[in-house]
């Protein structure tokens, strides 16, 4: 309910923890400031409320504004459509306040978002049309406007929709961020079905660009629901320096490290391997790999096989400690990896070298949500009560 956007507001503090539900379009807030050892609910906000106020649904990304207020993004509406739209709550109430957008001015489609206020601007991303999607994955669908391809670019003080940047067919612009410095005119969004990462950028005539930096090759497969994997890159973090990157490829299963120093070209400096669809022994067979020269052992650590590909991404504040987990959304996590689903996921830490790069699973850290006493369980977003480099924002 606050973070650095909130910096010299002595009135503010980070003492509830905002939820927004994907699937139910409900909303909980808990009670992180009275015993961060043992987190309450505070409050839960019903989705009629924000289907009668907003006409959205289907919540996504939750970043608190500077005005005291936490703004949530939506994919779709009530009855499975697509739409864009922001929904606004009191950071202290938790009261549903509206819109953020304003009338009519929706995107088709929406997903993630970032702002950068000293350029007035704020970026937002598209998955598909609910509808498509919830059930899981359709190769059917691919080709006929059902999944995103457009970066949206708003004014951030007149919560008008500006400007379009088309990413590609079928590109389901998925993860954006900005680079931490407030100053900077520049960041990085995922092209996710398309395994490629676009650097966005001011131009001098004010408009915004964007171009491709990364392109991660498909691999031929056997075995498959496409004759083609993807990477399906779905999170990626950005250090608080600005120069590294990091990207979680959900079905290669590979994380990866960017030196982003230079936006316009990024430069591989770390891998590791922590699970995925092409691991040997399992149903895919690579028949075209123009990355690896074999398909990747299982992963194993303390004696559990993980399923599963890495997903969700945290960075520790000194960059040294990558966290990830490995479940993306239910309906793609049976379709994708059933074993997810019946043995439950874990979160894992990745060891970081910062001065030459290189990546590094850390053997003694595990943590087995498999074994939760309501489990098995599956793991999502990581959050730092303090604040992080997903969720902070500096005005």
């Amino acid at each position: 309910n606050a973070c650095s956007s909130c910096f010299g507001d002595t009135t503010k503090k980070r003492n509830r923890l905002v939820l927004p539900c994907l699937g139910s379009s409900r909303i909980y807030v808990v009670d992180t400031g009275t015993d961060q050892r043992a987190p309450r609910l505070y409050a839960v906000i019903e989705p009629r409320e924000v289907f009668q106020k907003c006409d959205l649904a289907l919540l996504h990304t939750p970043h608190c504004l500077g005005s005291g207020e936490v703004m949530i993004s939506s994919i779709g509406d009530p009855r499975g459509n697509g739409k864009g739209g922001f929904v606004l709550l009191d950071a202290e109430t938790f009261e549903v306040k509206g819109n953020w957008e304003r009338p009519t001015q929706a995107a088709p489609m929406g997903y993630d978002f970032w702002y950068q206020p000293r350029h007035n601007v704020m970026m937002s991303t598209e998955w598909g049309i609910p509808k498509y999607f919830v059930d899981g994955f359709n190769p059917a669908d691919l080709g006929k406007g059902r999944y995103g391809r457009r970066l949206n670019v708003w004014d951030w003080t007149t919560h008008c929709l500006l400007q379009s940047i088309d990413l590609g067919e079928d590109a389901i612009p998925f993860e954006i961020r900005f680079l931490h410095n407030p100053d900077a005119a520049h960041g990085m969004v995922l092209a996710t079905l398309h395994g490629s990462v676009f650097h966005f950028h001011k131009t001098q005539d004010g408009c915004w660009t964007a171009d491709k930096v990364i392109e991660i090759p498909k691999k031929v497969v056997s075995g498959w629901i496409l004759p083609e994997m993807p990477a399906l890159n779905t999170d990626f973090v950005i250090s608080l320096d600005d120069q590294f990157m990091y990207m979680s490829n959900f079905l290669h299963g590979d994380i990866r490290q960017y030196d982003i120093t230079n936006p316009f070209c990024p430069k591989l400096v770390g891998q590791v391997f922590v699970g995925g669809s092409i691991q040997k022994g399992g149903v895919v067979t690579v028949l075209e790999d123009s990355e690896l020269n074999c398909q990747p052992e299982p992963f194993m650590i303390q004696g559990r096989k993980v399923y599963g590909g890495p997903q969700m991404l945290q960075l520790s504040l000194d960059g040294k400690r990558l966290y990830v987990t490995n479940s993306l959304y239910t309906s793609w996590d049976k379709q994708f990896y059933p074993e997810l689903v019946r043995e439950g996921s874990v979160m894992l830490q990745i060891d970081v070298d910062t001065e030459h790069g290189g990546l590094c699973v850390n053997q003694d850290f595990l943590v087995d949500f498999g074994k939760e006493p309501c489990g098995p369980a599956r793991a999502h977003e990581i959050r730092y009560p303090g604040g992080d480099c997903t969720s902070d924002i500096w005005v």
